[in-house]
């Protein structure tokens, strides 16, 4: 692969916003296409999107896909999870969002979704929704820099992409030492030491979380550089793009 990655995550069920990345990727040097998780959700058009992602039209890229937090509780509805209930889904969206994802879906769609896979380790990048802990873990700018450490050893990745948040960012961890120690009953304290060379988190944003507006990453790995990409869509917006190589998106 000598071209860049396209990378996002969030559709949620927005067809018409993850027609409008897909417009927008015409026009780039893209060769792989990343979708870290949360294809379905709230916004209608799950069955849609879905179909979409396994039936990619003449000249398009075959995207690769890994499942999410919403793509979690689609398996514990239809008794394909790790758990026969979904507390989390409950919590945050009510009862009402228990019967619409559940209408929302065929078991056929379910049965490919629960194909996919947990994430993606591609040269020294790991591609993932929230991180190897859960699908819920999730990272931000604000998320405690030992914690993002912690993430990133566990991760074995000079750069891990995450997209449970919906934000879009890009936090470095500089390069340091890490110091640890293990004490047992019978011994004392055995202190290890890792040196810890720079690495970063990326946010890849959402795509379908935001009404109108679009935001992914293209990543290039022959030079590390990220770009984040901003694509406004719908009545009223035309069809209009925003690019920035640093910072963050909100």
């Amino acid at each position: 692969m000598t071209g860049q990655w396209a990378i996002l995550s969030g559709i949620e069920g927005n067809l018409a916003a993850y027609e409008a990345v897909l417009a927008d990727l015409r026009w780039s040097t893209v060769d792989s296409l990343y979708i870290l998780g949360d294809v379905v959700g709230l916004q209608g058009e799950n069955e849609a999107v879905v179909q979409r992602l396994r039936s990619p039209r003449d000249h398009e890229l075959s995207p690769q896909v890994c499942t999410g937090w919403w793509e979690e509780q689609c398996f514990n509805l239809h008794g394909m999870g790790l758990q026969m209930d979904v507390p989390e889904l409950l919590t945050a969206y009510g009862a009402d969002a228990v019967n619409t994802l559940w209408e929302s879906l065929s078991r056929d769609a379910v049965q490919w979704l629960r194909s996919l896979d947990f994430g993606f380790h591609e040269l020294d990048c790991l591609l993932i929704h929230g991180s190897t802990v859960s699908y819920s873990d999730e990272l931000t700018p604000e998320t405690p820099a030992i914690q993002l450490c912690d993430r990133l050893i566990r991760a074995d990745a000079d750069h891990l992409f995450c997209g449970r948040s919906g934000q879009a960012f890009e936090c470095w961890i500089e390069d340091g030492t890490l110091q640890s120690s293990v004490t047992t009953l019978d011994e004392p304290a055995t202190v290890h030491q890792q040196t810890m060379q720079p690495r970063r988190v990326v946010g890849v944003g959402s795509v379908g979380r935001r009404p109108n507006q679009a935001t992914y990453v293209l990543y290039s790995p022959t030079s590390n550089q990220v770009e984040f990409r901003t694509v406004s869509y719908g009545a009223g917006q035309g069809f209009q793009t925003s690019r920035s190589r640093s910072g963050h998106l909100r």
